[in-house]
Formats: structure tokens, sequence, C-alpha cells
């Protein structure tokens, strides 16, 4: 009989954990027994999984007891907390906030890239920040055949990206705009509608965002690659979901765009679009509730030696964090590591 593994989800009721819970329904995960963990104030919801509702539990030091997995996508100061607790039960904690992504005893993973890195956990795995995900994704298999040098990067990031309250300041100040009201943010220094805010987390070192660190810092981790030189600005845009990027890439050697455009053809997870006369390239709307990453406007960078430059979206609330946690339980599962 095929062994079955039971699942905690910390942060049941948030977006996230909305996403996530959908695509373990929908996905041949070998599941046993579920438990639904969230705050006090959502504690006695209930959430439908199929064709049960699950009540929400309050999030409590004893809640892992039995638990093999427990994915936690909540606050740093939760994630922080909670996934120590987690892993002393005896569950494996995959998390999702920025708390653990650097810690050396932690790996970082999206399994398309670096799946081996599970080998070395002590308890606790993190995932990628939502904007670095589908650019390591297509950075990976180039660099398996033309080594990254440098790389310059501006994002597109969507509102869903901080959660469900700027999913609603979209909509509430869109609508305002529109009717030639007065809009003032709450959740953003600005108001987002019919704008971008180039600012993206808080201020740090060279007056770069962490939103922007966290991507030179993620990348070099999960790519094993200290050397490749980076930066990137990072924007905030009115689109409810999935995030997208303009990459530049220097690379060792010369590389033709046809080139490039084969090897990510033939990458896992990444599906190319690149047909820009007949307007077929990737487009965050069009990306949205799907998983895979999609790349596409891929040409000579005219600015440099051996550059490359091309377009990647991504859903943030399935690659960029759901469905990248649930893949790294199935390969702790593959590596027989549970």
């Amino acid at each position: 009989m095929a062994k079955s593994y039971n699942v905690a989800v910390v942060g049941a009721t948030g977006i996230v954990g909305e996403v996530f819970l959908d695509i373990l329904e929908k996905r041949p995960f070998p599941l046993g027994s579920l438990k639904l963990l969230a705050s006090e104030r959502s504690a006695g919801r209930k959430l439908r999984f199929g064709e049960q509702e699950i009540e929400v539990e309050a999030l409590t030091p004893a809640a892992f007891e039995g638990c093999d997995l427990a994915f936690i996508s909540a606050t740093d100061e939760i994630s922080k907390e909670y996934a120590p607790i987690a892993a002393k039960a005896g569950a494996i904690a995959i998390d999702d906030s920025g708390v653990w992504r650097m810690d050396p005893e932690v790996p970082l993973v999206v399994p398309e890239v670096n799946a081996a890195d599970v080998e070395k956990h002590k308890g606790i795995l993190a995932i990628p920040n939502c904007s670095t995900t589908p650019v390591v994704m297509t950075l990976w298999p180039i660099h398996q055949v033309n080594r990254v040098k440098r790389v310059t990067a501006a994002t597109y990031q969507s509102v869903s990206g901080t959660g469900r309250a700027a999913m609603g300041e979209l909509e509430t100040s869109t609508r305002q705009a529109i009717a030639g009201e007065e809009v003032v943010p709450s959740v953003y220094p600005h108001r987002v509608a019919f704008n971008l805010i180039p600012e993206i987390g808080s201020w740090k070192d060279d007056d770069y965002t962490s939103e922007e660190w966290k991507m030179v810092n993620e990348t070099r981790k999960i790519m094993h690659a200290p050397e490749i030189r980076i930066a990137t600005t990072c924007v905030r845009v009115p689109v409810f979901v999935s995030h997208s990027a303009a990459v530049h890439v220097e690379l060792e050697n010369p590389m033709s765009a046809a080139e490039f455009r084969e090897v990510l053809s033939k990458a896992p997870g990444v599906v190319v679009q690149d047909d820009p006369k007949s307007s077929f390239y990737p487009t965050p709307f069009d990306a949205a509730g799907k998983d895979p990453v999609f790349a596409g406007r891929i040409r000579r960078d005219l600015s440099t030696e051996n550059g490359i430059v091309y377009w990647v979206v991504g859903d943030n609330l399935r690659k960029g964090a759901a469905l990248n946690a649930l893949q790294i339980a199935e390969e702790l599962i593959a590596r027989k590591l549970i």
C-alpha cells in the first residue's frame, strides 16, 4: 500500500494558502490527513477541500503533532517562530517567507533548478521570492550550456504579491480614479491604480530595496553561482496576478537568439511564446492561473557582446509560491527523505 503523508497548512486562509489548497486538491499528491491552521481570528472558519469542509484551527505549538509536512505561508514573525517548532515536532517545514532563505543551513529550492539541495535539509526548506523564481528558471538552463556572467532585470510585479488587501486596494482605487474621486492609498506609499511604484520592500544598502536584494542573493544561492553580477529594479504595477521581468543577460560566449530560444524551449517548467511579429509573447493576464513560467521577446542585446534580452512572466501565487512549495514536497517524497 502506497504511503500517504499528513499535511499542515499554516496561513490556510491567506491568498497563497487558498491557491495551495486548490493545487493540492487537483494534483496527485499522496495526502493522508490535512490540517488547516491560521490565526485565532480565523479559527473556526470552514474551508472546502474537494468534497470536504475542513475547520480551520488556531495555530499553536502543539498543532504539528503527527504531521509529516508543514507548509508555512504567513508573516515573517510566524515563520521564524513556528518553522523550528514544526521541525522539532517531526514535520518538514517548507516556508514561503523571507526569514530562512539566506540561512546557510536551509536549502533554498526551485526543483527545476536545484532539486538535489533538498537532500541537505535539517527540518526546514525555503522557497524563493516570487520574483526570483521565473528568472532563475530561465537563467539556469542557459547557464548549463553557456555560463551567465551578468544579469540586469526590471520586474513588473502584481499587487497579489503584497496580499489580499493590496488586491482590494487596486480594485477600489481604480473605481475611484475612473469616477474622478480622490484616491488615498493605504497599502502602498502611492496610489497603484493607473500608476507604477518603483519601491517594493524596505530600503537597504546603496538605495536598493529589500526586494531587489532578494533577487540578487537568492539567484546566486539557488544557482550556486556567487560570481554572477546582478542588478535589479523592482516595480509594483496595477496588475492583479503574475509577475513579469525584462531580463538582460551577458553570457560567457556568443549565443544567438535562436540558440537561446532552443535551450529554453527544452527547459522543464518553461514555455516559450516568442513570435513578436504576430504579437505572440507572454502577458501577465494570460499567465495567471497557469503553472509554467513563460518566456518571449528573445533577442540580441545591442549594448553588449554575448548579450541576450528576454521577457519572462509567471503566476506569482502558483509557481512563485504554492506550486513550488508542493513540488519541493514531491521531491522529498521521490527521494525518500520523509
